[in-house]
């Protein structure tokens, strides 16, 4: 199988950023039960917030490390389901679900270069998601899929900033 040629940082941000947006959820909800049992105050809560981000943020770092090398086996193209053009392909991304395929399908759908994007998963049992991309001609499909994931990016980066701000507003 040949390798879509998208960067290893490009999809360990794009990842990074999704299971970040879903802690900050999880550091909410505590907070939020925390403060109704009457266990915190704000100032408490607030410290904990900023300690517990700096262990990530540190955590993260070591990690990246760790990803880049994972990350080259991230997505494949189906050299089977690909046309000569590269008008139309098949890529396969390890250790995703339906989260990132259905997301990712509608921001590729959103291109006006793009025909069709549909996803599948093979089965319950793998751990693969299948994505198929067929453009007009204007781009290949490797090209909308990366636009698909640089879009993806920035839409979690913008959700991610409002989110922040509306907790602190909090």
């Amino acid at each position: 199988m040949r390798q879509v040629g998208l960067e290893a940082s490009e999809v360990s941000s794009i990842l990074r950023t999704i299971h970040r947006m879903s802690d900050i959820t999880d550091k909410k909800q505590e907070q939020d039960v925390a403060m109704e049992g009457g266990e915190a105050t704000a100032g408490v809560v607030a410290e904990q917030t900023i300690i517990a981000q700096s262990e990530e943020e540190a955590q993260e770092e070591e990690e990246d490390d760790e990803e880049e090398d994972l990350d080259k086996e991230k997505i494949k193209i189906l050299p089977q389901a690909t046309s000569e053009d590269g008008t139309s392909a098949s890529f396969q991304i390890a250790n995703e679900d339906h989260t990132l395929g259905n997301v990712l399908r509608y921001i590729i759908m959103k291109n006006p270069d793009v025909e069709f994007c549909g996803y599948s998963i093979p089965h319950p049992s793998e751990d693969f998601l299948n994505i198929r991309i067929q453009t007009y001609g204007d781009i290949t499909a490797v090209d909308a899929l990366k636009k698909g994931l640089q879009d993806m990016m920035d839409m979690c980066d913008v959700v991610e900033e409002k989110f922040t701000q509306k907790i602190r507003e909090m």
